[in-house]
């Protein structure tokens, strides 16, 4: 019987059903995306040890929805996944259109590669 293999705890948190305190990844793909979820919403500042982990899109809240804004996002979130999540490429920042004009919507598309396997996926963001 093979044994199940746990990874990392999966984020957003949740109650784990098999007496763990959190429900845990079993597969790469939903590890790295936890992973990139956790990085995208930390802000900087929040971690112990790791002031500069986080991507700070607070920051952004009350800033204009136009494309300076958008760009510092774009480059914001650049940074913060090279640096600590090396083996993931980042295909696209796209910027949706909401009927509120205040809301800031980022569709991160992208790819992961670390020499076994490759996968593709989109993570949206709203704020």
């Amino acid at each position: 019987m093979a044994k199940t293999r746990y990874i990392n705890i999966d984020f957003p948190f949740k109650d784990s059903r098999k007496g763990f305190y959190f429900q845990l990844n079993q597969t790469d793909r939903d590890a790295i995306r936890a992973d990139l979820l956790h990085l995208l919403l930390t802000n900087k500042g929040d971690r112990l040890y790791l002031p500069d982990f986080g991507s700070d899109l607070r920051k952004f809240i009350f800033e204009p929805n136009d494309s300076i804004t958008h760009d510092d996002i774009k480059k914001s979130l650049n940074d913060s996944i090279s640096r600590y999540i090396p083996n993931l490429i980042v295909n696209s920042i796209k910027f949706r259109d909401d009927e509120v004009e205040e809301l800031i919507i980022v569709e991160l598309t992208y790819t992961v590669t670390d020499g076994t396997f490759q996968s593709s996926d989109t993570v949206t963001l709203t704020f």
